[in-house]
């Protein structure tokens, strides 16, 4: 008679994601450790344009009654979501909660506060896990905006839930200045986050 197999537990999996080396990412998905290799720096620069610029367009506003207003936007944050019944921990480029409903940042090392919204910058080696098995995780916990910026093709997809689907808001690129949800405040000039990037479908971004 064959023995079970013994699964790792989420501590197990927890110690091997904090032990990899500074050259990978780690995630703790259904279970699993999924790891892949740390972004090239065009994928780290859109990441940081991006944040820097929601972070300051986006921040709360003084004075006034009433709660908090504005958001509060992190690069990479470490989630600790549960989904199906399980921790995940998961990795986004950048997250961000409204501050009328998290008045207050967490203290500690990762969130266990589900983002309002989620953006990925893609890569090639992780687009189709970001478009499919983790987007999907997003949904389940409530995220309620999610966008994909792709450095090679320079475009934005944006996508609200509704129900237990993504719905496409739009698809915007190259130079287009537009306001998109969950941000219609304010307009962004996409152009800036291309700066200095080649458009070469074959580079490994």
């Amino acid at each position: 008679m064959s023995e079970a197999v013994k699964l790792p537990t989420f501590d197990e999996l927890y110690r091997q994601l904090r032990a990899l080396p500074p050259n990978r990412n780690g995630e703790i998905v259904g279970g699993e450790l999924i790891t892949s290799p740390r972004p090239g720096v065009p994928h780290a620069n859109i990441g940081i344009e991006l944040a820097g610029e929601l972070r300051i367009r986006s921040r709360r506003k003084k004075g006034g009654s009433g709660p908090p207003s504005g958001w509060w936007i992190l690069g990479e944050p470490e989630l600790h979501l549960n989904v199906r019944g399980q921790t995940q921990v998961l990795s986004p480029d950048i997250a961000g909660w409204k501050r009328e409903r998290v008045p207050m940042l967490p203290d500690g090392a990762c969130v266990s506060l589900t983002p309002d919204w989620i953006c990925e910058v893609l890569s090639p080696s992780t687009e189709s896990y970001d478009r499919k098995a983790k987007a999907r995780l997003y949904l389940e916990a409530g995220v309620t905006w999610h966008w994909l910026v792709s450095p090679r093709a320079r475009t934005v997809e944006a996508y609200r839930r509704e129900g237990a689907f993504w719905m496409q808001l739009g698809v915007w690129t190259d130079e287009d200045v537009v306001a998109i949800e969950p941000f219609p405040e304010f307009e962004l000039d996409l152009s800036y986050w291309w700066d200095g990037l080649e458009r070469e479908e074959s580079k490994d971004y």
